[in-house]
């Protein structure tokens, strides 16, 4: 390893040295008793590090002889990343405490997960893929249970572990076909092998069996089965947790395989990802109008949502990336604000999640039940909300590249998703009244619903920069 290598992968090190040190220190100084002050020192780290890769990176630069690759698109991944991570993390110190759940082991899985999320979106070989997305993997395996005493948490750790290996095995064949016919596992080695003239039939199976396994990754049709379960199941910090990095990482992972392995050759993968995109905006939006448990229905929305951001890949160009970067940007933004107000859900102390609690909540909070309502319709795409500009822009991609079909579906579908949003709003300002809820607010959970809201409202008349950057991102990846 040399100089260059290390300076190249320093922020993955760093973050890598710190979890280490955190346990360390956690089983020598007393385990739990550490929690808290491990919790927040994670936070600061995380903000402090995509602070320093989204002001301090510039150009685009290799290590490990291009297995790792550092440039603006991996920047603008990671710091989505690392930046939601630490929201999450904030946002559930509270909620985790009160109810016995704050091991020190939970900060500490969360920031091994970020590493290999970091080292999944700059992945420059098919090793490095694996070895990301396995150290992500590993990681979400155990804080899907962490909660010991309920059955569900166990059952949701379990189902998302074998079904989690099953998609692993699955990538790894897929992958192994590729190397066998493309002779390297190296992404600037397959796309040289396809640029000659030919695309050997083996390397087209091995992608589509790589998409396969990637599509479990993020929960897209038909390889969603298990995202409603670990949802419901998780505890709730975890949940947000699941529907925020982990589903940017692995949309860039795609967006990576597909444009730096297989860029010359986008319609043979673009009907692939238009098909798992069409399912998973249907299925999402159908299945949700019937579920009353608020995370199931997150679960559901998280897969359409998935389904509209890889509308952005099918297009199979420049403004297909940034409009599916830009997209997920805004998604994160949104479950942030969403899963705040979810956590502060209690009766009597005990957390609630059916969706009829909320009937009449405007009467007593106001100022959260707006808050909401415009969560609400930026999730459902109502203009002028900024979910609404993010769906026109994966849209219009699409729709640029050809695809009108999967356009006309995708409107359809997100019109029929817009009704299980739209029914929580009639809850909250129209329903019966009955025992009511107690949303229980600590300072950051409070300012992270009013700033997501905010932003949905304001970023409408300016992205404050992201548009720039998810621009530059895209052009760093289509080259």
């Amino acid at each position: 390893m040399t100089s260059a290598d290390f300076s190249t992968v320093l922020p993955e090190f760093l973050l890598a040295l710190f979890a280490m040190a955190a346990l360390l220190g956690g089983v020598y100084m007393g385990k739990d008793k550490m929690a808290g002050a491990v919790l927040w020192a994670t936070v600061g780290i995380l903000v402090l590090f995509g602070a320093w890769m989204g002001f301090g990176g510039s150009g685009a630069r290799q290590a490990f002889g291009g297995l790792f690759v550092d440039d603006a698109f991996a920047r603008f991944a990671k710091v989505t990343v690392m930046l939601s991570a630490a929201a999450v993390l904030a946002m559930s110190a509270d909620y985790m405490n009160r109810r016995g759940l704050l091991r020190f082991e939970y900060p500490i899985l969360i920031t091994l997960a970020v590493v290999g999320m970091m080292m999944m979106v700059s992945a420059g070989d098919l090793m490095s893929l694996y070895m990301g997305l396995e150290l992500q993997s590993l990681s979400l395996y155990v804080v899907a249970a962490m909660r010991r005493d309920s059955t569900k948490s166990s059952e949701a750790g379990l189902k998302y572990f074998v079904l989690g290996s099953l998609s692993s095995g699955v990538l790894l064949y897929g992958a192994s076909l590729v190397y066998g016919f493309a002779g390297t596992t190296r992404f600037d080695g397959i796309i040289t092998v396809i640029e000659e003239g030919h695309l050997p039939v083996g390397v087209l199976f091995g992608l589509v069996f790589m998409l396969i396994g990637l599509a479990f990754k993020v929960s897209a049709v038909p390889f969603h089965m298990w995202t409603p379960d670990v949802y419901e199941g998780s505890p709730t910090p975890v949940t947000a947790f699941f529907a925020t990095a982990p589903k940017m990482a692995a949309m860039a992972l795609i967006a990576r395989l597909a444009f730096d392995a297989f860029g010359h050759v986008p319609g043979e993968w673009g009907q692939v990802i238009g098909l798992l995109a069409i399912a998973s905006m249907f299925v999402g939006a159908i299945a949700a109008i019937g579920q009353t448990n608020i995370k199931r229905l997150m679960a559901y929305s998280s897969i359409a949502h998935m389904g509209f951001a890889l509308l952005g890949l099918t297009a199979g160009t420049e403004a297909g990336v940034q409009a599916t970067l830009l997209y997920m940007a805004i998604y994160v933004a949104m479950n942030i604000g969403t899963f705040a107000f979810i956590l502060s859900m209690e009766r009597d102390g005990q957390p609630v999640t059916d969706i009829s609690a909320l009937n009449m909540y405007a009467k007593a909070e106001p100022v959260k039940a707006l808050a909401m309502l415009v969560l609400l319709f930026s999730l459902a795409g109502v203009p002028p909300m900024l979910g609404f500009f993010a769906k026109f822009a994966v849209l219009t991609a699409a729709l640029s590249a050809g695809y009108v079909w999967i356009v006309v579906l995708g409107v359809i579908a997100s019109v029929i998703g817009a009704f299980y949003y739209l029914r929580i709003v009639y809850f909250m300002y129209f329903g019966e009244e009955g025992e009511g809820i107690q949303t229980r607010m600590p300072a950051v959970q409070w300012a992270l619903l009013i700033a997501s809201a905010v932003v949905m409202v304001l970023g409408a008349l300016n992205l404050f920069g992201i548009e720039g950057a998810a621009q530059a991102a895209a052009a760093a990846l289509v080259q």
